[in-house]
């Protein structure tokens, strides 16, 4: 007899619950139906201007059409978020007119992982394994929850508007 193996328990990203930068608890299934884009966001990182730019233009371009931005603020990457969740919201909103939601700091590396993001990880693992490289990895999920593409840090969030696209079944 062989061994099976079995599917991991949590197969979509509506399984979970979050928190706002507030610290209220969001639960993940809210977004059934909609495209997603889950970011890890920092707001000293070289990287933070073009990509809170380009998400804020990819949210007003397709809002409407039942996708939706997560931006989850992170500090594990040389200290590039020493603000508080609450001050990255306000930092993300006022700087860049970002309308989406940006929720409590988390790991998303280590021990300590929150588990949206062991989620997302296993379901589409890198070059590098499961570990996250760096500020503004990017993970499409469909309307279903489940991880279609990762992106890293060096794609502009302009350059997946096609896979978008493809996931709202406009192309």
């Amino acid at each position: 007899m062989g061994s099976s193996v079995s599917a991991p328990i949590d197969t979509s990203i509506h399984q979970f619950t979050v928190k706002d930068a507030r610290g209220k608890e969001v639960d993940l299934s809210i977004y059934k139906g909609k495209v997603l884009l889950v970011v890890n966001v920092a707001s000293k990182c070289g990287f933070t201007d073009v990509n809170y730019t380009q998400l804020t233009e990819l949210y007003n371009k397709f809002k409407d059409k039942e996708f939706e931005i997560l931006a989850f603020p992170c500090n594990q990457f040389l200290a590039q978020e020493p603000n508080t969740s609450e001050e990255v919201k306000e930092f993300a909103c006022t700087k860049y007119k970002a309308e989406y939601p940006v929720f409590q700091k988390v790991k998303v590396n280590g021990p300590n992982t929150t588990p949206v993001y062991q989620f997302l990880k296993a379901s589409k693992p890198s070059i590098y394994g499961t570990r996250i490289k760096w500020n503004f990895t990017k993970f499409l999920v469909d309307k279903d929850g489940k991880v279609i593409s990762r992106y890293g840090t060096m794609t502009k969030p302009l350059s997946i508007q096609c896979d978008i696209q493809k996931a709202l079944g406009e192309l």
